[in-house]
């Protein structure tokens, strides 16, 4: 769990968006969610109106409860209990979740974790660095 205050410091939205919901849902991953926000980094369209048309088909206050649940819960215990493999991938460059506050804390909790870091991937990698990270993925499950 990343602490609140650190994480309303760290996340490019500072509350949920009551106002303009539908902006919300397509500035979320038209930038920093999918890193197109970064220099050299062209936009994919159709993955940005994907996570849009996603997000307008839930409910605000289902969504408000989730963003509550996943910044405010702490799941320290819980991964403690995990006793089976469990790789975490994180990028250093994870503009949603602090690499430094979730990823190698994750990992060290967990009894049998492996941490494998990215350097310049965003928080939605398996979307737009899906070859890498399958790859990754079923080197892991096959070791």
């Amino acid at each position: 769990m990343v602490p609140q205050q650190k994480w309303r410091k760290t996340a490019p939205f500072p509350r949920f968006p009551s106002a303009n919901r539908s902006k919300f849902y397509y500035d979320l991953p038209a930038g920093p969610f999918y890193g197109f926000n970064r220099p050299g980094v062209e936009t994919i369209e159709p993955v940005v109106w994907n996570w849009w048309r996603q997000g307008m088909m839930g409910g605000a206050k289902a969504h408000y409860d989730g963003i509550v649940a996943f910044s405010q819960t702490d799941f320290t215990e819980d991964l403690k209990k995990i006793t089976v493999p469990v790789l975490v991938m994180h990028s250093e460059d994870d503009q949603i979740v602090p690499y430094v506050a979730a990823g190698p804390l994750s990992a060290k909790l967990l009894r049998n974790g492996t941490l494998k870091t990215y350097k310049d991937f965003p928080h939605g990698m398996p979307t737009t660095q899906a070859d890498t990270i399958n790859a990754d993925l079923l080197t892991f499950l096959k070791a």
